[in-house]
């Protein structure tokens, strides 16, 4: 029999399973970015979906709470709404047992391709891939999607990559980072291979430094206990501003194809210089809230929140070095917290001064080294300061301004699209290059490994900072060398 061609050319009978379909994840993130792909029509025709998690829900119950959530993010189109829900079911099963697995594998029945997203706890994540080799889910045409963070460690990422490892192929493996899905990061990459401009002064000759910053006005919240235990350093650096970094930095790939690219930013997390006991005070800051104002909102401190003594870190910044060619002598400043006094995720690409102002003493005031910014969010966007002419005459000769030069290409009204449409889109068609792959994962975890390690050696505890502000007061001192600032 001839298969059925998907609206978008593949073919099959498809199925994803939401493992954790009624939690924030899926309720807040993945089943937007399917009613949003259904709206498109970018979903394979024959795909179902199942939604699987211990609550007590039918599959009428489980279409009514989708809806319900949509309507907070969007106006539904009905018609859309109509195409998705045909395709929507739920079981309500431990999926960590072996029985449950096998129900699963009931209600599926026959099908050509089995994609399965964890959105549950990453310690679910060995005890799951058990149950479902043993119901006959972990064959050749499975696909599996793991949320970060995989692992809290070196040791235990290893561990967790073993277990998922040991029942698929690291070809079926689909580590996501959702930033790596947003359009901007992937413009980023578009940017400098896809244009002569930048390419040839994207090292230490031209740019004076590189800022990366992830900064959240939420505090922490319902989330404690699990942030209790990871902390800024391990739930936002060891992934989002890697990752980030990662694209920053590294080199051309020999195509675009998942390991090509992969390969590219496995070099860069090899090349992160070490901190040690000695360099880890001078060049980290590691920062905890108090209370505080935030958004003209006033906020509890940290171990308000959790109720408890505690030691985890709520800020991190830190000055790192890549020794290798490009970047040698070029520091790249990360930072990222909560209870900040913005949101934002951006990328700044410092470049250097002019060598010589040939405008005279009257300009010297007013001449700016080209800047490269590239927002995530709030919104996103890509702009370059360039200097140029004040329009106008003057007595005291040409005087300059810097003006931003935008790249943004987004159409006006056009909506945003959710980082996760993307991802899901790529996982169904079985492309992985803006996935993790398990080297890069275990690089990383290495790397901020040894950050836990020197604070440890060196007795380094959180220094506190009110909620909204900009961390401790140290932070501003790490940048502040050769007439270095944070961008505000």
């Amino acid at each position: 029999m001839t298969k059925k061609k998907a609206d978008n050319g593949e073919t099959g009978r498809d199925v994803l399973v939401l493992l954790g379909g009624a939690g924030d994840l899926a309720l807040r993130m993945l089943l937007p970015s399917l009613y949003f792909l259904e709206v498109d029509r970018l979903l394979p025709r024959d795909l179902r979906i199942f939604g699987v998690a211990r609550g007590d829900l039918d599959g009428a119950g489980y279409r009514k709470l989708v809806r319900e959530h949509l309507g907070k993010r969007a106006n539904v189109e009905e018609a859309a709404w109509e195409r998705l829900a045909a395709r929507l079911d739920y079981l309500s099963v431990d999926i960590t047992k072996e029985e449950g697995a096998k129900a699963l594998a009931d209600k599926i029945g026959g099908h050509d391709s089995l994609t399965v997203f964890f959105a549950v706890s990453p310690s679910l994540y060995p005890s799951a891939c058990q149950a479902l080799q043993a119901a006959g889910l972990t064959g050749p045409s499975t696909r599996l999607v793991l949320e970060k963070p995989i692992g809290r460690d070196l040791e235990s990422s290893k561990a967790t990559n073993a277990a998922v490892g040991a029942v698929v192929d690291e070809s079926q493996i689909f580590r996501i980072d959702h930033y790596l899905g947003k359009e901007t990061v992937q413009n980023l990459t578009a940017l400098r291979f896809a244009n002569v401009l930048f390419e040839p002064l994207w090292d230490n000759k031209s740019i004076d430094h590189v800022q990366i910053t992830i900064a959240e006005t939420e505090k922490v919240g319902d989330r404690w206990p699990y942030y209790d235990e990871y902390g800024a350093l391990r739930d936002m650096l060891q992934n989002h501003l890697l990752q980030l970094l990662c694209l920053v930095a590294m080199e051309a790939p020999s195509g675009f194809d998942p390991d090509a690219v992969r390969d590219e930013k496995v070099k860069v997390l090899r090349s992160l210089r070490p901190f040690t006991k000695d360099n880890v005070a001078h060049d980290t800051v590691r920062g905890q809230y108090v209370a505080g104002v935030v958004e003209g909102t006033a906020r509890a401190g940290y171990l308000e929140e959790v109720g408890q003594p505690s030691k985890t870190e709520t800020f991190v910044a830190m000055k790192v070095a890549i020794d290798n060619w490009r970047w040698a002598g070029v520091p790249f400043f990360l930072r990222t917290g909560k209870n900040l006094p913005d949101r934002r995720t951006q990328i700044v690409v410092q470049f250097k001064p002019v060598p010589h102002n040939i405008f005279g003493q009257v300009t010297q005031g007013e001449m700016q080294a080209n800047r490269l910014v590239i927002d995530l969010q709030p919104e996103e966007d890509i702009s370059l300061s360039v200097m140029t002419k004040r329009p106008g005459l003057s007595e005291e000769g040409m005087r300059l301004q810097s003006l931003p030069l935008s790249l943004n290409m987004a159409a006006p009204g056009a909506r945003r699209r959710i980082a996760y449409e993307k991802l899901l889109l790529d996982a169904f068609r079985g492309d992985r290059t803006l996935f993790v792959r398990r080297d890069e994962v275990e690089a990383a975890w290495r790397f901020v490994d040894g950050v836990a390690k020197a604070w440890a050696d060196a007795g380094i505890e959180p220094a506190t900072y009110a909620a909204g502000t900009w961390g401790p007061a140290s932070a501003a001192s790490l940048i502040a060398p050769q007439g270095r600032g944070w961008k505000s």
